[in-house]
């Protein structure tokens, strides 16, 4: 074992209750770093060995890895990737976890779980150190995240750390994620399923606990460099901003550049919708206090408490930017307080509020339309901006109730059951439900979207930010109005930008890192320093982005074994064929067919979409 990490991985068949350590050599560490990196290697190995199966089957493995400095004191060294197959997209998956689970996976001396099987009842795990139970959840199943947190961490000890899927998860909706938490500081690994996997286990919860500690090749070094770090994050760039707002924040700003989603993705602007639903709203009404994950020194959590009107009493985490733009712009909802309560109910079921808002755009248009009535919804009118609708079908979904129990599937398979047109308005590449960033206003998005791992996610690639004019010293800098003018719609420049940012995002998550300090303009050549104190290596910024590329395509190569090809690297019709009325993006679509051949030839892959040779070159960071 090296540095840092702690070199072991528990492996658990949870039908039979065997377990065994699986190590981690330092080689593979070198190859893959940790996290959604060396989860990716092993995935591939279990589908080269295993004939395929649905993610939702007992022998499907869910793939939980910390990133190789969650734990530490590296700024957001705090992060856990839950990998393996989506039962939403049947593609690639990595849902990410913030919050204290993953730094105390660390001080437990893990590195991660790999579980297979089912268990015979719903239970749950408890980590104790070296020490595993496995617990009877009966009285916990049914039971949302909040309820279940309070009632194992009582059960085992105060100071534990709990994952755990709510309702949805045990009824398998597959828009659902895993959560830890609980009320006071709810974070989900929310996109792609995993917690559907988690129910499909009967698994209703991990909680751990551990007192061991990272060690450092140069912990004084690596002291005076996340201090010099943290520094720089909250001194560059929108970091403050976090800090103060969070991400909700930049929903007046998203309305600006004409990035947000706007009536399932058909208008132009909604300029006091968003005013109403946005950070600084929160911050003048509901809000009660600051959040921060582990390590972190930005605190973009925002906690808040609604004290009168229909809505008083709900309180806890409060809304995203994410959650503030599907459920306001894209529904037209534009009362901060129900999307509070809309944020709530998706938190105690552990749904993804990206996928929920968006499939119920698609629903909210398939009413207008009379593609589906009353009948099909239970008696609810599905009219935009009707708060109370849209609390009702968030219910629905989490129930399987009816049209619900289609809605809980995604948006994909509820267009192909409707059909009537209505594929020409499902917002979603590969099966994934579009997040807010909107490529008319950010072309380089749409390279993103259609070739990104887990299908349409913003966060592997996060290149709107450069059109936004923020930079980071050494990579990305200069000419920043051009880029907030112009350059930003500029297909031809598209895929090298989207190649970029995706090499760089595509270490974060491996290394256990919130993207939020690279959006404090910290750069490659810093990252890598951090990785460098830890742990003894001698990495340049190029190296990092190398690996970056290389960990990109290992995903892609998964892809191809599960049958994704150049046919499937396509954004939803509306977004690359209609353009917005209105805005500073009115009029702008991607040039697809410029786009697309572009980003092929800069990743290597061949003209069906699979890496080349040469695109899988590997290229080991020195050790000292």
């Amino acid at each position: 074992m090296g540095f840092v990490y702690a070199g072991r991985i528990l492996q658990i068949d949870l039908g039979t209750g065997e377990h065994s350590i699986r190590p981690i050599t330092d080689s593979e560490v070198q190859t893959y770093l940790l996290g959604s990196g060396l989860a990716a290697k092993i995935y591939l190995d279990w589908i080269e060995q295993h004939d395929l199966v649905d993610p939702l089957d007992p022998r499907s493995p869910l793939i939980v890895l910390n990133g190789l400095l969650s734990g530490t004191f590296s700024p957001t060294g705090c992060r856990s990737s839950w990998c393996g197959r989506s039962p939403l997209t049947g593609i690639w998956n990595e849902a990410n976890l913030g919050g204290h689970w993953g730094a105390e996976l660390r001080f437990a001396g893990y590195d991660g779980l790999i579980l297979t099987g089912r268990c015979a009842k719903p239970t749950y795990l408890w980590l104790n150190g070296d020490t595993l139970e496995f617990r009877d959840a009966s009285h916990v199943w049914g039971k949302d995240q909040f309820d279940t947190h309070d009632i194992l961490l009582a059960e085992t000890d105060d100071k534990a750390r709990c994952a755990s899927i709510g309702l949805a998860g045990e009824k398998l909706v597959k828009i659902t994620g895993v959560a830890t938490g609980g009320h006071s500081h709810s974070r989900l690994a929310a996109r792609g399923g995993m917690g559907a996997v988690m129910g499909s286990k009967n698994l209703k919860a991990i909680v751990v606990r551990g007192s061991q500690k990272p060690t450092y090749y140069d912990a004084k070094g690596f002291h005076t460099t996340v201090k010099a770090a943290n520094k720089f994050i909250m001194a560059h760039g929108p970091a403050e901003s976090l800090h103060l707002v969070g991400t909700a924040g930049g929903h007046p700003t998203t309305d600006k550049f004409g990035d947000n989603a706007i009536m399932n993705w058909r208008g132009g602007n909604w300029t006091e919708g968003t005013i109403k639903t946005s950070g600084q709203e929160i911050a003048k009404t509901i809000f009660s206090r600051h959040t921060f994950c582990h390590a972190c020194p930005i605190g973009c959590g925002k906690a808040v408490e609604v004290k009168e009107g229909q809505y008083a009493g709900v309180s806890g985490e409060g809304p995203e930017y994410e959650t503030l733009c599907g459920f306001g712009s894209n529904l037209q909802c534009d009362d901060v307080n129900a999307i509070a309560a809309m944020n709530d109910w998706c938190n105690r079921y552990t749904m993804d509020v990206i996928s929920v808002s968006s499939v119920l755009g698609f629903a909210f248009e398939c009413y207008e339309k009379g593609l589906i009535t009353k009948a099909d919804t239970g008696g609810v009118e599905l009219k935009w901006g009707d708060a109370e609708a849209i609390i009702a079908m968030i219910h629905k979904i989490a129930k399987r109730e009816d049209i619900g129990d289609l809605l809980a599937e995604g948006t994909r398979a509820a267009a192909k059951k409707i059909g009537r047109g209505s594929d020409k308005f499902a917002m979603h590449v590969k099966g994934m439900e579009l997040p807010y960033h909107d490529p008319r206003g950010f072309v380089s998005m749409a390279a993103n979207y259609a070739t990104a791992a887990r299908g349409a996610c913003h966060l592997e690639a996060i290149s709107y930010w450069r059109g936004v004019g923020i930079e980071w010293e050494g990579w990305q800098e200069g000419e920043k109005q051009e880029w907030i003018d112009a350059k930003r719609f500029d297909s031809a420049l598209a895929a090298e930008q989207a190649v970029d940012f995706q090499n760089y995002m595509s270490v974060y998550n491996p290394l256990g890192l919130c993207k939020f300090i690279a959006k404090g303009s910290f750069a490659p050549a810093q990252t890598a320093e951090l990785v460098n104190k830890a742990m003894g290596w001698s990495w340049t910024g190029q190296e990092l982005l190398d690996m970056g590329a290389r960990l990109f395509n290992l995903k892609r190569l998964i892809n191809i074994k599960l049958g994704i090809s150049r046919k499937d690297d396509v954004l939803p019709h509306r977004l690359e064929f209609e353009a917005r009325p209105t805005g500073t993006a009115a009029g702008m679509l991607p040039d697809m067919k410029r786009i697309l051949p572009d980003y092929y030839r800069l990743r290597k892959w061949d003209d069906d979409g699979a890496p080349t040779a040469d695109a899988m070159l590997p290229r080991e960071p020195a050790a000292a």
